[in-house]
């Protein structure tokens, strides 16, 4: 079954990428992390991690997902990351006015189906009622996880979308 790339869709992607690619010097990296960093943040547009950590393209590998939640597949790039791409540390960095912190896992399967008719129910979507215990909770996960190298830095922190401002964490 063929499927032809939808085109007139993304027009607005592949103009923009012509205008890039036009220019593009190339930026000779190797893909490691300059910095040693890997950032999970949330999937929020509103959130430019490279510029708000000071940091340049290469520097940080950057890990995105709905609430800035340590999934299976967040600890699985994490070890690629820490063994093949120079990571050493890794900083969980969820942000305010996040829908995923404001809404129960129960409204937004519900609002789904009210809106769309489809039953989200077969996923998980990690809700945080407790933005705070759920961060805590996360970089947990990564500190005790096995299969990451000892010595492994991890630290948490809160962004504010409205100040810009990056808040650490005692977790």
């Amino acid at each position: 079954m063929s499927h032809e790339f939808p085109t007139s869709t993304f027009t607005d992607v592949l103009d923009g990428n012509r205008a890039y690619a036009a220019d593009f010097p190339g930026t000779g990296l190797s893909g490691r992390a300059l910095k040693g960093l890997a950032l999970v943040t949330c999937m929020d547009s509103r959130i430019e991690p490279l510029p708000l950590l000071g940091m340049e393209q290469g520097d940080v590998k950057i890990l995105r997902n709905a609430g800035a939640r340590v999934t299976d597949d967040v600890l699985r790039t994490l070890v690629l990351a820490a063994y093949l791409l120079d990571v050493t540390r890794v900083l969980v960095m969820p942000h305010t006015h996040c829908k995923m912190a404001n809404a129960t896992e129960e409204q937004i399967h519900q609002q789904i189906l009210d809106d769309y008719g489809v039953d989200t129910h077969s996923v998980e979507f990690r809700t945080v009622a407790d933005q705070e215990a759920a961060l805590a909770y996360d970089v947990r996960r990564i500190r005790s996880y096995p299969l990451l190298p000892k010595g492994f830095v991890v630290a948490g922190a809160i962004y504010d979308v409205h100040t810009g401002k990056v808040s650490p964490r005692d977790v």
